[in-house]
């Protein structure tokens, strides 16, 4: 059993897919782990690190990846890379399957196994698998990190014999798992803060953790949420009112973290140039869902825009701006994962293609794509 993690070439990516603790584990369940040299390095990782642990360093991706039946990777592979990956080999990685249909083909064509890490039910069981959770967490704290890095003002209110200096005002929106760590972390530095969110279950998080709720709570709010934890898209009257909440509210705040995203969909638009408008210069807006559309009217990919000296900032890949901590967390994501896959006794690859978690993340499997959600429509059917 041959498990392979080649360094990441999507996009400059940071992050790595195994740590050495995960590659420890590994080796002590019986895989022969071969580590791309260079792999860990954007992320605080030596070569002699994973050595120290176990592992083999190849001197390319193409000699990592000879003869894997598990290749370990942060970002799905390009088709560049694809052709060095053997026919049946087991993939698992953030493999963003929505809207690239082509990209799932040509991992089908590959005769790979594919396992989109994001697509993980949120269980009990699969909890310490969740790799949305967990990157999201780390970049909720990073948003802040960053807008405070921007603002020019200090964030905790200070009172000095030369004269006081007020508390900012911070404003998240949305308050998911980004949301109640960007929360928590304007809390820590001294923010004053307050949140929203459609889901009537977040009203109680986000005051446990000190902040104020603002929201339309009306009927429609009582209703918004799914069975799997998610907002629902709210009615056309809903968004209009909670805008004009919203848009008043804006007008005082200092610096505002947007993290609004539904898996599969465009991220919804929460604040208009009106309202960017209406900050005073020198605020700061950071919009984490800027790789979907954003959330922020005028926020632009990988830039930090500035409208009448308000600052929009578009990072793309915020966990990965955070790499050595995201990296130890997705690596464990993936090793809990991987582990249901490997007899203890045998020390082999033995797949339960019936196990839910299996069913839920599986993309592609001999030659074909399996998910149902992504699987091509057959001409005729019913759906």
């Amino acid at each position: 059993m041959k498990i392979a993690v080649p360094a990441e070439v999507d996009l400059g990516e940071p992050r790595v897919a195994a740590t050495p603790d995960t590659v420890k584990r590994l080796v002590a369940l019986g895989a022969e782990m071969a580590v791309e040299t260079g792999a860990g390095l954007k992320s605080g990782i030596l070569d002699a690190d994973y050595q120290a642990a176990g592992a083999t360093i190849a001197a390319s991706a193409q000699d990592a990846l000879y003869g894997a039946d598990v290749v370990l990777k942060v970002r799905r592979p390009t088709d560049a890379e694809i052709p060095a990956y053997k026919p049946g080999a087991l993939v698992l990685a953030i493999m963003d399957p929505y809207g690239n249909d082509w990209a799932l083909q040509a991992m089908a064509n590959a005769g790979l196994a594919a396992f989109a890490m994001e697509l993980m039910p949120r269980i009990t069981r699969a909890q310490v698998m969740d790799v949305l959770s967990s990157q999201a967490n780390l970049a909720g704290y990073r948003a802040v990190i960053d807008a405070a890095g921007e603002f020019g003002r200090a964030l905790p209110m200070m009172m000095t014999a030369a004269g006081t200096i007020p508390a900012a005002r911070c404003f998240v929106m949305g308050a998911g798992v980004a949301g109640l760590q960007a929360i928590a972390t304007a809390r820590r530095l001294g923010a004053v803060v307050t949140a929203t969110d459609v889901r009537p279950a977040a009203k109680e998080q986000v005051e446990s953790l000190g902040a104020k709720f603002v929201a339309v709570e009306d009927e429609e709010f009582k209703q918004a949420e799914t069975k799997a934890g998610y907002a629902k898209p709210m009615s056309a009257e809903y968004q209009a009112k909670q805008a004009a909440l919203v848009a008043e509210h804006i007008k005082k705040q200092d610096m505002v973290i947007t993290t609004a995203l539904i898996p599969g969909r465009p991220a919804p638009k929460l604040v208009s140039a009106a309202m960017v408008a209406s900050m005073k210069p020198g605020s700061v807006i950071v919009d984490l869902a800027v790789e979907r559309g954003g959330n922020v009217e005028g926020a632009l990919p990988g830039q930090i825009a500035e409208v009448n000296g308000v600052k929009i900032i578009g990072h793309l890949n915020m966990p990965g701006r955070i790499a050595a901590s995201a990296s130890q967390l997705y690596a464990k994501n993936l090793y809990a994962f991987l582990e249901t896959m490997i007899d203890k006794a045998s020390k082999t690859l033995a797949v339960k293609w019936d196990d839910e978690l299996v069913k839920a993340t599986l993309l592609t499997r001999d030659n074909t794509i399996v998910h149902p959600n992504f699987a091509p429509k057959v001409e005729g059917s019913v759906q």
